[in-house]
């Protein structure tokens, strides 16, 4: 159940998931989208948009926390504590109207999927 409420905060119909890594690459996307849409609202003034945008990308990042695999290593628990940390602050740039967190998160989660595009393309070429 919890895969699909992933798969619901960022699919539109009919997207097929080929691989784990094309979900991730999707989920990182998806924030993206959606904390960029947040940022516009705030800049609109629009408080429903807002929220609805922050809770969507907030909803991905708690996906993410709960697909992680502590077996593989330290990875899994710093990965915790930053998304942890990008949840907050976008409950603060909902609380605030403050943009600057949204691009806070955006320049976090830009980070993540270039890490994950870089570590996919050199698992490809092993």
């Amino acid at each position: 159940m919890k895969t699909n409420l992933a798969y619901s905060a960022y699919s539109q119909n009919n997207v097929s998931i080929e691989s784990s890594e094309k979900l991730i690459k999707m989920l990182y996307e998806g924030i993206l989208r959606f904390a960029s849409q947040a940022k516009r609202a705030i800049e609109l003034e629009d408080c429903e948009k807002k929220v609805y945008w922050i809770n969507r990308a907030s909803a991905i990042f708690a996906e993410l926390i709960n697909s992680l695999n502590y077996d593989g290593g330290q990875i899994a628990y710093y990965l915790n504590g930053l998304y942890i940390h990008q949840i907050k602050t976008l409950s603060e740039a909902n609380i605030q109207n403050d943009t600057k967190k949204i691009d806070q998160v955006l320049h976090v989660t830009k980070e993540l999927l270039s890490a994950w595009n870089d570590e996919i393309s050199d698992e490809m070429a092993e």
